[in-house]
C-alpha cells in the first residue's frame, strides 16, 4: 500500500506579494487552473494509493480541507500541526498515524509546493523507488541537475544499488553550494538536486528515527496518543508536540542511516522557491514575457508581469517582475528576487500586516474583501457559500449594516430571524448577539459597512460556531 503523504506547511515569504502567511504559495494557482497542493495530489493520478495525508499549520486548516474538497480527497485527513518543528517530526506524525490505523504503508512524501510537469517519468520513479522501499530502503529522489544552480542542496551518489543498477547508495548530502563549486558538481555527472522527496516504510523511518534522534519519536509519540477529534482534522496534543525538537528528515535521518539510497528523476522538477524559477517554467510570448491578467506591453522581454486588478503596462522593461495585487505591489529585477524576502522582514519590522494577510481573506464559509476603510469605518464585501453559516457573535465598539447583493440571507439579531433578499439590508447594534446564514443554493453576496471606536478583528466574541473557533 502506498500512501502519499503531502507537506503543506511554509508560508513561501519568497514569492511575496502572491504569497502570504495565512496564503502561501502552496494554497495558490501559479501554474495552472488547480492550487500547488491540488496539482500535487492530482498528478498521483494513474497509481494504486490510499487517499493522502496532508500535514498543515492550524492557520491554513480550511484552505486545506476546502482545497482537497474541491477535487474529492477529503476524507478526515488532513493532520495539524500546532507549531512548525520541520519536517522529521511531521513524517513521524504521519507514520504514526498509519500504524495506529494498523497499517504499515510506505509512505511517499512529497512537498506540497512543487512542479513536476512529466508525470509519467515522476510515475516510473515512484515504481523504481518502490521495490527499493519494500526491502526496508529510505528512498530520496535526485533530480537531474540542468544547470550549476545555488539555490538547491545536493547529494552525492554512491555506487549502484544490488536491487537496480538506477539506484545509488547515498555518498553524502552537501549543503548549497557556491557557483564555482556547483559548476564542478554538474560536470561530475555524480550529484544531483535534493529534492525533499522521500520513500519508505513507516516502520522502517521510525525505527530510524527511533535510533538517531529518539527524542523526537518521544515527543511525537506523546503527541498523537491523544487526538481530538475534529471534523475533517487530526489534531494532535499540542503541548507534547511544541516539546519537540525541531530538525529536518535530512540531518536526523537521511544523513545518518546506513539505508539511503537515490533515484534519479529528471521529470521536469522546480520547487518555485523565486519569481524568476516561475518565469523559467512557465510558458512565454515570442518576446519571452510571461503574462497573467490584464498586461500591455511595448518593446519589453524576458519579464514575469502579474495582474491581479487592473492593467499593468510596461514600455521598454526588460528581466523584470512585476507583480500587483489588490494592496501591494512589487517591482523587481528577475535576478535580483532572492531578496524579496528582505522586503518582507521590514514590512513585518514596520508592524505591517501586508506580509500575512490579502486584502481578500477566506474563512470557512467563504470570503471578504476589504474594500475601503477609514478611521471610524470599514466596508468588506462579504461572500458565504450555500449552506454555510457564520458564528453567533457579539461586538463591543462596532455597529454593522449588511446590505443584500445578490443570494438570500438568514439573519438572526437577538433572536430575532429574518430572511433578507437582494436589495434588503438590516442594522445590527453594538452588543446586539447575531448571525448570518446562507440557506439557498448560490452564493450570498452582501457589503459590510462597520462603523465605530475600533473595527479590529478581534472584537468578535462567539457563543456558537460550527467550525470550531473560538
Amino acid at each position: 500500500m502506498l500512501l502519499p503523504v503531502i507537506m503543506a506547511g511554509g508560508t513561501g515569504s519568497r514569492l511575496w506579494p502572491l504569497s502570504r502567511e495565512l496564503m502561501p504559495k502552496q494554497f495558490l494557482k501559479l501554474c495552472g487552473d488547480t492550487t500547488m497542493l491540488q496539482a500535487t495530489v492530482q498528478r498521483l493520478q494513474g497509481l494504486e494509493l490510499e487517499t493522502p495525508l496532508v500535514i498543515c499549520n492550524e492557520e491554513h486548516r480550511f484552505i486545506a480541507a476546502e482545497q482537497l474538497r474541491q477535487i474529492d480527497r477529503l476524507n478526515h485527513n488532513i493532520i495539524l500541526e500546532p507549531v512548525g518543528r520541520n519536517t522529521a517530526p511531521a513524517i513521524a506524525l504521519a507514520a504514526l498515524t498509519a500504524i495506529k490505523q494498523g497499517q504499515d504503508p510506505l509512505l511517499l512524501v512529497l512537498a506540497a509546493d512543487h512542479v513536476i510537469q512529466d508525470s509519467e517519468t515522476f510515475h516510473q520513479a515512484i515504481a523504481k523507488a518502490t521495490t527499493l522501499a519494500q526491502a526496508d530502503q529510505l528512498v530520496t529522489f535526485g533530480i537531474v541537475p540542468t544547470a550549476a544552480e545555488t539555490g538547491y542542496g545536493y547529494i552525492r551518489r554512491g555506487v549502484a544499488t544490488s536491487l537496480s543498477d538506477q539506484a545509488f547508495s547515498v555518498a553524502e548530502f552537501v549543503e548549497k553550494p557556491g557557483l564555482t563549486t556547483a559548476q564542478q558538481y554538474l560536470e561530475s555527472g555524480e550529484y544531483y538536486w535534493n529534492s525533499g522527496m522521500f520513500m519508505f516504510k513507516a516502520s522502517v523511518y521510525l525505527a530510524e528515527l527511533k535510533q538517531f534522534r529518539p527524542e523526537i519519536l518521544a515527543a511525537c509519540e506523546a503527541a498523537i496518543s491523544n487526538v481530538e477529534p475534529d471534523l475533517d482534522f487530526i489534531r494532535v496534543d499540542k503541548e507534547a508536540f511544541s516539546a519537540c525538537v525541531a530538525d529536518s528528515i535530512d540531518y536526523a535521518v537521511m544523513e545518518k542511516t546506513t539505508k539511503a539510497v537515490v533515484v534519479p528523476m529528471a521529470a521536469g522538477w522546480s520547487d518555485v522557491g523565486s519569481w524568476s524559477s516561475l518565469w523559467e517554467i512557465s510558458s512565454k510570448d515570442q518576446a519571452h514575457n510571461v503574462h497573467l491578467g490584464q498586461v500591455f506591453q511595448h518593446n519589453s522581454q524576458h519579464n514575469y508581469v502579474y495582474a491581479e486588478t487592473g492593467i499593468v503596462a510596461t514600455v521598454g522593461l526588460q528581466n523584470t517582475v512585476v507583480i500587483q495585487t489588490k494592496d501591494a505591489v512589487l517591482v523587481a529585477a528577475k535576478d535580483k528576487v532572492q531578496d524579496v524576502k528582505n522586503i518582507v522582514q521590514q514590512l513585518k519590522a514596520a508592524g505591517r500586516s501586508e506580509h500575512y494577510i490579502h486584502r481578500e481573506v477566506y474563512r470557512p464559509w467563504g470570503k471578504y474583501d476589504s474594500i475601503d476603510n477609514g478611521s471610524r469605518y470599514q466596508v468588506k464585501h462579504i461572500s458565504v457559500k450555500p449552506g454555510e453559516k457564520l458564528s453567533i457573535q457579539m461586538h463591543h465598539h462596532r455597529a454593522e449594516h449588511w446590505i443584500v447583493v445578490h443570494g438570500t440571507a438568514r439573519v438572526t439579531i437577538n433572536e430575532h430571524e429574518q430572511l433578507l433578499t437582494e436589495n434588503q439590508s438590516v442594522y445590527i447594534p453594538i452588543g446586539a448577539v447575531h448571525s448570518l446564514e446562507n440557506p439557498g443554493k448560490i452564493p450570498l453576496e452582501l457589503i459590510e459597512v462597520q462603523s465605530g471606536a475600533y473595527l479590529g478583528e478581534d472584537d468578535i466574541v462567539r457563543f456558537s460556531d460550527r467550525y470550531g473557533r473560538s
